[in-house]
């Protein structure tokens, strides 16, 4: 007769508290904590990439844009999570009075590897939408030019734009950026 293990059931507050003290991240939902994998020297450069482009747009604008370590709180489902990058271009909210946790990001950008590609396009996005805050979603492939951008329409519908060309450049209308591709992949070999 085997025994079954009985995973016990963390509460946010638990989590915060484990996850404010911890030496690696990880993300929560539902009762459990999901240790974070590190990432790839090409996913490290597109974040980089990605801070300095909207950074340099977010210059003297009451915007803000974060990198890998600013939690997001999905309250509507409970999903704590560290998206790739998050920006804000509104009064920020956050979860307490630790300001670790945003409550209301913008736009969140997630770089896909093989291992989180299917999660960030399915449940994570399904989770992501229920924020009324988000208005746009990108997905940036790291082993290939190739990238995904939603942007929030009327009657929770959201509409897909792609591409795979360095000449192309996405505009980004809810923090009024606009990304070159060929800028995102600066640097990176794919």
């Amino acid at each position: 007769m085997s025994a079954q293990a009985q995973i016990a059931y963390i509460t946010p507050e638990e989590y915060l508290s484990l996850e404010r003290q911890a030496e690696y991240k990880s993300e929560y939902f539902d009762g459990e904590i999901f240790a974070m994998t590190g990432a790839s020297e090409a996913h490290n450069q597109i974040v980089a990439n990605l801070m300095i482009e909207i950074g340099t747009q977010f210059k003297k604008r009451p915007c803000k844009v974060y990198a890998n370590d600013m939690r997001v709180k999905v309250s509507p489902t409970g999903l704590y999570t560290y998206p790739d990058i998050v920006a804000v271009c509104e009064q920020r909210h956050f979860d307490d009075e630790q300001k670790d946790t945003l409550l209301n990001p913008t736009v969140i950008i997630e770089v896909l590897s093989s291992s989180t590609a299917d999660y960030d396009r399915g449940t994570k996005f399904e989770q992501y939408r229920t924020l009324d805050s988000l208005k746009e979603y990108i997905l940036i492939a790291q082993d290939k030019y190739h990238i995904e951008h939603y942007v929030r329409q009327a009657n929770h519908q959201w509409l897909l734009s792609e591409t795979n060309d360095l000449q192309d450049t996405i505009e980004l209308p809810s923090i009024q950026c606009s990304l070159a591709v060929s800028e995102v992949y600066d640097k990176v070999e794919v």
